[in-house]
Parts: C-alpha cells; sequence; structure tokens
C-alpha cells in the first residue's frame, strides 16, 4: 500500500428536505454573498431554485446568478460566471445541480483570487493554491463533484476537455435529497450510475499490491450500485434505492475508494474526446469506453479484471483471461439492462474520426498516458475501433 492522504472537506447533509437548509449551511461556513449557478431546466421546472432563492432571501443573504450551465460544462460559461462574480463582489459559489453546474462553479471560485487565465489550471500551467468557498444543492448523483475536488471543463477553441482538481476546491457542504432526483429520466438515470462506475473503476484497475481494504470497499460499492440501478430504473420514486444510489455516486469519487492505491484514468481520457468531439452524455461515453480499454487491457494484464470479474459479478473462473472476458461481458450485459449504449454505433456514432479522435487524447493526455497499461497513440486508435461496433 502507497502512502497517502485522505482529507475529506466536505459537510454532506442527507436526506428529505435538507434543500431547505441552505441559508443555514451558507452562513455556517461564512458564505455571505454567493453566487448561485445552476443549468438551464429541471431546478428552473421543479420549483427548486425558487425555494433556495427564497431561503437566502429570508436569511437577509445576498447573491449573484449564473444560470444556463450545459452538459459538458464550457469555458465560455465559467468567463461569464468570473464577471459576474467579480462585478458583484461575491464571497463563495453555490452549485445547484448536478456535476455540470459544480464543475462550473468550482471553476470560478478557483479563478477570482487568481490574476492570470482560469484555463492555466487545466492546461497545467498553474495549480489552485487558493479558492472561494464553494456549497453544493445536489439534484444528479452521477459526477461525484459534490465530494470531490476535481472539476472538467471543455475549452470550445480546438475542443479541449481537461480536468484538473484541488483539495482546496472541495465543496464546505453538500446538501443531498434523494428526492429530488425522483423526476430524472431513465437515460440521465442511468447514464449517471455508469459514471459512478467508472469513477470507482479508474481506481480500482491498479497494480499496486495489497490494497485489500480499499478494493474491498470498491467492490462493494460497485455490487451496490449494480444492484440498486435496476429498482432506480423500475421505479423512480423508490426513495430508498434512489438514496443509496445518490450516495454511491459521493462514495466512487471522494477518495474512499482511492486511498493507497496508483490510480488510472487512461478510460475517461478517452471519453473526454468522445464527448468534447461529438458532444456526447459523459456516462454514455463511458459505458462505450470502459468495455473496450477493458477489453485491450485483458490482453497484457488480465489480473486486476480476472478479481473485478470474480468479486463483483461472482465469476467463477480460474484462467485469469477467461475470466476477465467474462466480466466484461458481464459488465455489457448490465449496462445495456439500464439503457446504456456499449458502442459507438450505438451511441449514434456512425463514422468515427478514429484517429483525431487518438490525436487529440494524445495531444492532451501525453504521448503515452495510463497507469494499470501504458497507451500511445496507436493503443488509442486500437482502443477506440474496439469502441466501434
Amino acid at each position: 500500500m502507497n502512502n497517502f492522504v485522505f482529507f475529506p472537506a466536505t459537510k454532506y447533509v442527507f436526506g428529505r428536505g435538507v434543500e431547505n437548509k441552505v441559508a443555514e449551511q451558507l452562513e455556517a461556513f461564512g458564505m455571505r454573498k454567493p453566487l448561485i449557478v445552476y443549468g438551464k431546466g429541471s431546478v428552473i421546472r421543479s420549483g427548486l431554485l425558487d425555494r433556495v432563492k427564497k431561503s437566502l432571501e429570508d436569511a437577509g443573504i445576498e447573491y449573484s446568478e449564473l444560470g444556463g450551465v450545459q452538459p459538458n460544462p464550457v469555458d465560455a460559461k465559467v468567463y461569464e460566471g468570473i464577471d459576474i462574480a467579480r462585478k458583484e463582489g461575491i464571497d463563495s459559489v453555490l452549485a445547484v445541480g448536478g456535476g455540470s453546474s459544480i464543475d462550473t462553479a468550482k471553476a470560478i471560485a478557483a479563478a477570482i483570487p487568481y490574476d492570470g487565465d482560469f484555463w492555466d489550471f487545466y492546461c497545467g500551467k498553474a495549480k489552485v493554491k487558493k479558492a472561494l468557498p464553494v456549497g453544493v444543492v445536489l439534484t444528479i448523483p452521477a459526477a461525484g463533484s459534490e465530494g470531490s475536488g476535481n472539476t472538467v471543463i471543455t475549452k470550445l477553441d480546438g475542443l479541449h476537455k481537461l480536468g484538473m482538481g484541488s483539495d482546496v476546491l472541495r465543496p464546505k457542504f453538500a446538501l443531498m435529497n434523494p428526492e429530488l432526483t425522483f423526476t430524472l429520466p431513465p437515460y440521465q438515470t442511468a447514464a449517471g450510475v455508469t459514471d459512478m462506475l467508472a469513477h470507482i473503476m479508474e481506481r480500482y484497475f491498479s497494480n499496486t499490491p495489497e490494497v485489500e481494504i480499499t478494493d474491498r470497499v470498491a467492490e462493494g460499492v460497485m455490487k451496490a450500485i449494480i444492484s440498486e440501478a435496476p429498482k432506480v430504473i423500475a421505479n423512480p420514486e423508490d426513495y430508498d434505492a434512489r438514496a443509496n444510489i445518490m450516495w454511491s455516486g459521493t462514495l466512487a469519487h471522494n477518495g474512499v475508494c482511492s486511498g493507497g492505491r496508483e490510480e488510472d484514468w487512461a478510460t475517461h481520457g478517452l471519453e473526454h474526446e468522445l464527448s468534447a468531439v461529438y458532444d456526447v452524455t459523459h456516462g454514455a461515453g463511458l459505458a462505450v469506453m470502459f468495455p473496450a480499454w477493458m477489453t485491450y487491457a485483458m490482453k497484457s494484464n488480465p489480473g486486476k479484471l480476472a478479481q473485478y470479474a470474480r468479486r463483483v459479478f461472482d465469476i467463477e473462473e480460474a484462467d485469469d483471461v477467461k475470466a476477465a472476458a467474462m466480466g466484461i461481458d458481464a459488465l455489457k450485459k448490465f449496462l445495456r439492462s439500464i439503457g446504456m449504449p456499449v458502442s459507438m454505433k450505438e451511441l449514434g456514432i456512425e463514422n468515427p474520426d478514429v484517429k483525431l479522435l487518438a490525436e487529440k487524447v494524445t495531444e492532451n493526455k501525453g504521448e503515452v498516458f495510463g497507469n494499470y497499461i501504458k497507451i500511445d497513440k496507436k493503443a488509442a486508435e486500437d482502443i477506440y475501433m474496439l469502441a466501434v461496433d
């Protein structure tokens, strides 16, 4: 087991009606003039945004607004938020929504104390040393951004989708009411479930030995997700299933499944190019790319893939390569059962530009990237080809 630091800085307030405590939580963390960051649809239609604003107004908390954040959030909206925040003198950022709103909020929070272009943090020119405090009212369990220090933004010029992270960007609090997820469409629910699994798998597929406790935690959360997801798809208002899925999304990405091991994140890099170029839902893109990456990785490094198959899908097969292949088939069967695509063709991409995708991923991730296996441009092309049909 490697040395590690676990910094769970976020206060999670979980359960029915907790969104009504937003003013109380803002005040507890000294956040007196937030910028509210939200998307285009459900938070407005459901009345949640109005309830949040009324809570702040009743408490005498001033606020500014940045609405219209899109899925696969872009730099233009971040720049718009930075301008509002500086003009209005905001002291904090409150995201109301899912991962896109939270990631945008984090980017703004990092930018305000910084003299340069916020994109410097994403392209590696600078590291975040301080940021405005961030709070969250979560409506979409998927990205896990409510408990992590990570954020992903797409730069429209060149379609570069890049991530960065810092513990100073972990939200101060996250208000998590499973009831707010009842109206999520099945496809969005399934994409969120896939994103959670992918966050765990990026950590789980590691060459670091003797990490049994972290492996078992990760396996337990993955098995729980696989068990609860069909219940949510079948009955969107099953509170207990929704609660388990919501909490799983947080545990998948807040570091609990990370401790003591080298992580991979190659598949996320591969998918980021897919969603940047073709504007597909991130979770759906991961449903396509993870089985393809696993199939490629199985050829040279089947060990952890075989363990995954045996422990997560209860595969009984002694041969590692055969077990790994059976685990991949089981994963694809599960993903299809909840309505996810497992190929680019199923995703609606008939003639993907595989060479372009491989060029972009090696431009953004490096000529060689990944830890569980090493991936260069040729390997990236091969993996994208495995994902086509």
